[in-house]
């Protein structure tokens, strides 16, 4: 019997629902405003001309149950209480990846808020939803902002590189979670990497391992392995590669592809194979359906909607057999090897005994 999780939505009107994917865009994102002259490489631009005026003045000591300050704790742990004035959320001539929420826009950190605010530049794969992002937060970009997303990333990852080498602060974000993780990133990364541009990161929000940890399935050992081909032939042939995999698999999927990317899995893995299928991720309508591979199959059959993630437990180890492997080590005797060395080296290719081996190759001969 298979598991549903659904969460109940809130009292709110779904207006003031968070998700950063599904907002609309910010109408303050069509003003135009006058391009920053260090950039002039770039000529599709965005540029939000307000300024936030907000300031954190807020010097207060914290002070926890045993009456101990920060600073006591940081005494206390050897942290340096420096270390956060050490680390800004933007730094001259880094390019920041940047992970954005990937439903509630409650979830994106400050560091994420600063980093908006102290950017020189922001790559953005969708720069109307950005900004609608932006909005939401509370925050005014200032920054020229340009789209950066599988199309052009090729052409601006260069541009991107020695904007950083003049000195920029340059902020990379995708539409939703980590930039580079199937989505736009990656080739910017080999590019800076090779230019001895440094690159840095701003961690948060991640449909990979949230669905994982939803799933009840193994988390000591995953891949993840992105959208599957959409033709069902190439999707057949990379799911067959997978047949063996023993990790927990972790795949994104459109929820019109679904039902058949779950059958072809069934087929595939077998119908009894584990999985999960986590729909609208910290959304209000987040659902996380567990079951059986063809069990899953008749649900969706249906039709599902919303953003998918899918999580199928690995292939069980196969456990190797004497009996299985006895053709093999008489197929090396009969090509010249002696018995005895036939029989280390099927031992070494399965991991089985050499002595069984080498006594049930000759218990076969006779």
């Amino acid at each position: 019997m298979g598991e549903t999780e659904r969460v109940s939505p809130p009292a709110q009107p779904p207006d003031q629902e968070d998700s950063a994917r599904d907002v609309a865009a910010d109408p303050r994102a069509e003003d135009a405003a006058e391009a920053h002259a260090d950039f002039d490489p770039f000529t599709d631009t965005d540029t939000d001309t307000d300024t936030d005026t907000d300031t954190d003045t807020d010097t207060d000591t914290d002070t926890d149950a045993d009456g101990l300050t920060d600073s006591d704790v940081d005494a206390k742990s050897g942290a340096d209480p420096r270390a956060e004035d050490a680390a800004p959320s933007m730094t001259p001539g880094v390019i920041l990846l940047a992970a954005t929420p990937i439903g509630d826009a409650a979830d994106a950190p400050p560091r994420l808020r600063r980093a908006l605010t102290d950017a020189d530049l922001v790559a953005a794969e969708d720069t109307r939803r950005l900004r609608a992002l932006a909005s939401r937060l509370g925050v005014r970009v200032t920054a020229r902002v340009i789209s950066f997303h599988e199309h052009n990333e090729h052409q601006r990852a260069p541009d991107l590189v020695r904007a950083a080498q003049d000195g920029a602060r340059v902020l990379v974000v995708s539409d939703a979670g980590m930039p580079a993780v199937s989505d736009p990133g990656y080739r910017l990364v080999r590019v800076a990497a090779d230019a001895g541009v440094r690159v840095s990161v701003l961690p948060g929000p991640s449909a990979v391992l949230t669905a994982l940890a939803l799933s009840g399935l193994a988390t000591d050992r995953f891949c993840f392995e992105g959208f599957v081909p959409r033709k069902g032939g190439d999707r057949a042939r990379a799911l067959r590669a997978l047949a063996d995999e023993r990790r927990t698999m972790i795949f994104f999927e459109s929820p019109h592809r679904l039902a058949a990317t779950l059958a072809d899995m069934a087929e595939t893995f077998g119908a009894d194979r584990q999985a999960a299928v986590c729909r609208e991720l910290t959304k209000t309508y987040e659902e996380v359906r567990r079951d059986t591979l063809g069990a899953l199959v008749d649900w969706a059959s249906g039709g599902v909607r919303g953003e998918i993630t899918i999580v199928v437990a690995g292939a069980e180890p196969v456990v190797a057999s004497v009996v299985d492997h006895v053709g093999r080590v008489l197929a090396l005797a009969d090509a010249g090897a002696r018995l005895k060395d036939a029989a280390a080296t099927v031992a070494a290719e399965t991991g089985l005994s050499k002595r069984e081996l080498y006594q049930a190759a000759l218990d076969a001969r006779g």
